[in-house]
């Protein structure tokens, strides 16, 4: 039996309700440290400085889904890299109380912003163009990744949950295209069937270096990849590498291709 598809409306309660936990969950871990000057591992950022992103970012999707014009980055990787580091030298707030703050305020401006205009409205992101629905997922993962590397950085438990993967879809999807790495991608062609385990599934079909994505299985795809929803979003975000993933059972593959699993993560060049 077909599940019933989720009404819009709750399906947009449910992606600004998670929006809203995930703030406060890392507003909660930032209260409670008694200092942000602790390195995160794996990444050139301390605590104080991710959350600053954080607030920085999260004023900017409120921002955006109020209706406002922002220019930020030019729309590359490398060029949003640039734009953070500029804004971050220009932020210099560290305390974790008062970043905190900063953070839960702009999501909760980005949820009545939301609520104020159609879903369908478009945006223009430093990702590109959107609708505000997948504005409000791009937020989201944006908030988880940054959320886990300081859930990491500190010792405590993270907020990834398969809920919340599952929302963060609609932008992953959008994005695929636009952060493809032209070095690794370049002329590779491949039918991808990625799958989330219990949940999602969706195509990624490469054309000389030129990916398409579309919802659903894919027709006679050279690699299945079946992945934790977790494991996933990490992945996706450039948080853990696909050999570890595979090697502890996060990840699995099959199909007449199956051996480009492991080279899939490598074609993305995460923001």
């Amino acid at each position: 039996m077909i599940p019933a598809p989720i009404p819009r409306e709750s399906a947009h309660s449910a992606l600004l309700d998670a929006v809203l936990g995930v703030a406060e969950e890392t507003a909660a871990l930032l209260r409670e440290c008694p200092g942000t000057d602790v390195p995160i591992p794996g990444a050139q950022w301390t605590v104080g400085e991710a959350a600053a992103h954080l607030a920085l970012a999260n004023e900017l999707m409120a921002a955006l889904a109020a209706g406002e014009q922002r220019a930020y980055g030019d729309g590359t990787p490398s060029g949003l890299a640039a734009a953070n580091e500029a804004s971050l030298g220009a932020f210099t707030q560290r305390d974790g109380a008062v970043l905190a703050e900063e953070i839960t305020r702009h999501a909760r401006a980005f949820g009545e912003a939301f609520a104020r205009r159609p879903a369908t409205a478009r945006v223009l992101t430093p990702l590109g163009p959107m609708d505000l629905a997948t504005l409000g997922s791009y937020l989201l993962a944006h908030m988880l990744g940054h959320g886990y590397d300081i859930a990491v950085a500190l010792g405590r438990p993270h907020m990834i949950d398969r809920h919340r993967v599952e929302l963060t879809l609609p932008f992953l999807m959008t994005a695929m295209p636009r952060v493809v790495d032209p070095g690794t991608a370049a002329g590779h062609t491949a039918r991808y069937d990625l799958r989330l385990r219990g949940g999602a599934r969706f195509t990624v079909t490469f054309r000389a270096g030129v990916p398409e994505v579309s919802p659903g299985p894919a027709p006679r795809a050279d690699c299945t990849i079946l992945t934790d929803p977790v494991a996933f979003l990490l992945l996706a975000l450039g948080r853990c590498g696909p050999f570890s993933a595979l090697a502890r059972g996060k990840v699995l593959a099959w199909g007449r291709r199956a051996w480009l699993a492991p080279g899939f993560p490598l074609l993305f060049r995460a923001p």
